[in-house]
C-alpha cells in the first residue's frame, strides 16, 4: 500500500518511514506541510499519516482541504497529547483517527490495517459493474473495455442511477429529482441535456430512451 507520511519531526519522520517500510508500505515521506498537502491532493495514496502540530497548513486544515476537495483517503493524525478538544476537532474536521506520541508501535500499525480494511471495504461499495461498464463513483471514474474516462459529478450521479436499475426504465422525473433535487428551479430539459453528455462520452450504444417516459441502461449479453 502507498502511504504519505507528512511530519516536521525529521528524525521522528524518518525512523516511522523505515518502520512502516520494513512492514511492506511505499511511502513518501514530506517534512512541508504545503507540498505534502499537494500531493495529496493530485497523488493517489492508500493512507495518509501526518502530524498535528505542522507549520504554515496546520493538521486540521489540511484535513479539511482534502475532505473539501472530495479525497476520502483515511487519515490518520499524529498529536503531541491527548487533548480531548484537539481530538473532536480532528474528527470533526474528517480524520479517521488520532493517536498520541509517544505510541506502540504494534498499535499504530493495528490501526493502519483497520484503516486499510475500511478503505477496501469503501472501494468495494463503490464500484457499480452494469452493461459492460465499471463505475468508481468516489472518482467519478467509469472504465468501458480498456477506456477509463473521467466523469463530472453529475453526470456520475446519472450514471449510477441509470446502472443500479440496469435493464428497467428510469423515468425523467426520478432522475431529475436525483440530480437536482424535487425542489430544484432547474429547467427539466436539463434531464436530455446530461444523457446527450453521458453519450458523448460512453457511446449511445447502451443508453435506451423510452420516448416521454424515461431512458434505461440496456444490458449486454
Amino acid at each position: 500500500m502507498k502511504l504519505l507520511l507528512v511530519d516536521v519531526e525529521s528524525k521522528f519522520s524518518k525512523s516511522l518511514s523505515q518502520l512502516l517500510k520494513k512492514e511492506g508500505y511505499v511511502v513518501d515521506k514530506i517534512t512541508d506541510s504545503e507540498i505534502g498537502l499537494e500531493l495529496a491532493i493530485f497523488g493517489s495514496y492508500d493512507l495518509i499519516v501526518l502530524n498535528l502540530l505542522l507549520p504554515i497548513i496546520d493538521g486540521i486544515t489540511f484535513v479539511k482541504e482534502l475532505r473539501f476537495q472530495g479525497i476520502s483517503t483515511p487519515m490518520l493524525l499524529l498529536a503531541p497529547n491527548d487533548n480531548i478538544e484537539d481530538l473532536v476537532n480532528c474528527l470533526d474536521a474528517g480524520a479517521d483517527d488520532y493517536l498520541v506520541k509517544p505510541f506502540c508501535t504494534e498499535v499504530l500499525l493495528a490501526r493502519l490495517r483497520a484503516l486499510s480494511r475500511r478503505k477496501n471495504k469503501e472501494i468495494a461499495e463503490n464500484e457499480l459493474t452494469a452493461a459492460g461498464l465499471v463505475l468508481d463513483t468516489a472518482k467519478c471514474l467509469v472504465t468501458q473495455g480498456s477506456n477509463v474516462i473521467k466523469l463530472s459529478v453529475k453526470e456520475t450521479l446519472l450514471l449510477e442511477t441509470l446502472m443500479r436499475n440496469s435493464g428497467n426504465v428510469v423515468t425523467k422525473e426520478r432522475i431529475f429529482e436525483r440530480l437536482w433535487g424535487s425542489n430544484s428551479i432547474k429547467e427539466f430539459a436539463n434531464v436530455d441535456l446530461y444523457i446527450c453528455y453521458l453519450r458523448k462520452k460512453i457511446g449511445t450504444v447502451n443508453i435506451k430512451t423510452v420516448r416521454s417516459v424515461g431512458y434505461y441502461l440496456e444490458n449486454i449479453t
